[in-house]
């Protein structure tokens, strides 16, 4: 069985990513680590022990690749990752009294109810909950 351990979301400043990330999505730091050179190497998860082996990597998104990449994706109004909500309309209202820009807010999408906020870093991030 093949099962995701690390994916990667490119971001303007990876310390203002892990900043979001953590205090305002409500992520766990899972590694933080300097490389040296002004490179860090930051990893966040799932708080609580969910989803122990899933982490998502702060990539820089500086380059010759990503940034093109980024700004298309950003541009043409698509999420780069979905985040799994239990509550879409909870975590929409409190993210919005925490000052979050939602390009937007929550509607039915498919077997989904879905929201699409600004990650502040260079993405657009969706959130999603099952309908029912």
């Amino acid at each position: 069985m093949i099962k995701v351990a690390m994916t990667s979301v490119y971001v303007d400043d990876v310390t203002k990513a892990h900043a979001f990330y953590t205090d305002v999505l409500g992520f766990e730091t899972r590694t933080h680590m300097d490389l040296g050179g002004g490179t860090l190497f930051v990893t966040v998860g799932a708080a609580e022990g969910a989803q122990p082996d899933l982490q998502l990597l702060l990539e820089p998104g500086q380059g010759p690749i990503a940034e093109p990449y980024r700004k298309a994706v950003y541009e043409a109004g698509l999420p780069c990752i979905v985040f799994s909500v239990d509550d879409i309309e909870a975590e929409y209202e409190r993210l919005r009294g925490l000052g979050v820009r939602f390009t937007r807010g929550p509607q039915e999408q498919g077997p989904f109810v879905t929201a699409v906020l600004d990650d502040t870093v260079g993405n657009l991030v969706q959130l999603a909950q099952p309908k029912g």
